[in-house]
């Protein structure tokens, strides 16, 4: 029998290892730039920087200081400037939000306190604790945060300021475009996985029809093919909401795309390069991934099929956490954590695939897939509604796998990301599929 004082070691290593890999990713997002361009928005779609720091800290102090440590607000006049559902984005910069430097010595005072809540917590007997659940989470948060501050730094105008090694050149995959997933029940999401956030529970057996699914995401070349075949120009292609929506807004292109004679370039993070014909596309909203797998007589996955390429094993009738088995992600398996401000390469990392041989199903970009953001039966709201219950609806498409901008602590087989249709400055990108009878 494992003893449980090692076992709580274990668990508290693992919540202090998540919790500094994040701060070190948010130090480093928010001290790349000086104080004008913290406190600046960059976009109307996106908070100034230093909103998303001091947020970082104050929802670290509610849940781990005052929820599982049970102290007294440290700074109770602060909390509805940090409350995502009380201020919507486009007006955060009208707040009177701390400084950039009150608000690093706020966050960083949060920490000391949450590590010393850390020490003396109990892993059991609290559900809001049981397996560090709450540190986990605020870890996820965190770096979900960090994500969307990535993207803030892409919205940026001027010059480079963040770099990073690009992935390992890789031959040209040549393996083949498609996979077939046998039909038959499968589990999809967890009851087991300690750190997994509502919506991805609870663990229930889901029906899915033998469908054929893109081995790789789909690649800018593929992308360019539907752009010079007309495919912006017309409907029969798109919903039409996305018609509507491409026309009203003069899309003709994924986002920081343009044309330079015969050539399409694009801008990446405050550089400008030809666009990699091999790397998966990037920055495409749901309509234009809806569209071009129309255009390519195919559709966008399910989320259940998504998910039983990704997780189900055929050979033993079991989900496991990721593509290749249960052990957390390494670099082999996928390009996650801001290692690279890039997707890798179609077919890049074979030690990540699945048992089927469906590659890069973690990591890289986030797939659409053509699922609603709807709870699974069975779902209960934990530890709060707005996490996830008060997005379920039409309003919002599910993307799955992550994208080179996701810790993995924040990506797993199970996890659900979701965003309105039109969302197109997040690290989106697709696969396709097809029903075997097609």
């Amino acid at each position: 029998m494992t003893d449980p004082a090692l076992d709580a070691e274990a668990l508290r290593e693992r919540a202090v290892a998540s919790l500094i890999t994040a701060r070190d990713r948010t130090t480093l997002l928010t001290s790349c730039v000086d104080g004008p361009d913290l406190t600046a928005q960059h976009s109307p779609l996106m908070s100034p920087l230093v909103w998303d720091l001091a947020h970082i800290g104050n929802q670290e102090e509610q849940w781990l200081l005052r929820a599982v440590g049970g102290q007294e607000a440290m700074r109770p006049e602060i909390d509805g400037l940090y409350d995502a559902f009380e201020h919507p984005r486009a007006e955060r910069p009208k707040l009177p939000l701390l400084p950039p430097e009150e608000a690093r010595r706020y966050v960083s005072d949060v920490r000391g306190r949450a590590l010393d809540v850390l020490e003396s917590t109990a892993f059991h007997g609290e559900r809001l604790t049981e397996a560090g659940f709450a540190f986990g989470m605020v870890a996820q948060h965190e770096q979900q945060h960090d994500e969307t501050m990535l993207i803030t730094h892409q919205l940026r105008s001027g010059p480079r300021i963040l770099t990073a090694p690009d992935p390992r050149p890789v031959p040209l995959f040549t393996g083949p475009s498609e996979v077939l997933v046998p039909g038959g029940p499968f589990t999809m999401g967890t009851s087991d996985e300690p750190w997994a956030l509502d919506n991805e529970r609870p663990a229930h057996r889901r029906e899915v029809a033998p469908f054929h699914i893109d081995t790789t995401p789909v690649t800018n070349a593929a992308y360019q093919a539907f752009i010079e075949d007309g495919g912006y120009d017309e409907p029969r292609w798109w919903t039409a909401e996305g018609w509507a929506h491409i026309r009203r807004n003069s899309v003709t292109a994924p986002l920081f795309w343009r044309r330079d004679g015969g050539q399409w370039l694009r801008r990446r993070f405050g550089a400008t390069e030809a666009v990699p014909p091999d790397e998966p596309v990037l920055h495409v909203c749901w309509y234009e991934a809806d569209a071009y797998a129309r255009w390519a007589g195919r559709r966008l996955p399910t989320e259940a099929e998504w998910e039983k390429a990704a997780r189900h094993d055929p050979a033993g009738d079991r989900s496991a956490r990721y593509p290749w088995g249960d052990a957390d992600p390494g670099p082999e398996h996928a390009n996650l954590g801001q290692r690279h401000l890039r997707p890798a390469p179609a077919g890049s990392y074979p030690a990540g695939e699945s048992p089927l041989g469906v590659r890069q199903l973690i990591g890289d970009v986030w797939e659409w897939t053509s699922s609603d953001f709807l709870p699974y039966p069975g779902f209960r709201a934990f530890p709060y509604k707005e996490y996830s219950e008060v997005f379920f609806g039409s309003g919002y498409k599910v993307l799955r796998g992550g994208s080179f901008a996701v810790d993995a602590v924040a990506c797993r087989g199970t996890f659900r990301n979701w965003d309105h249709p039109v969302r197109r400055q997040i690290f989106s990108g697709f696969r396709t599929a097809r029903s075997e009878s097609v």
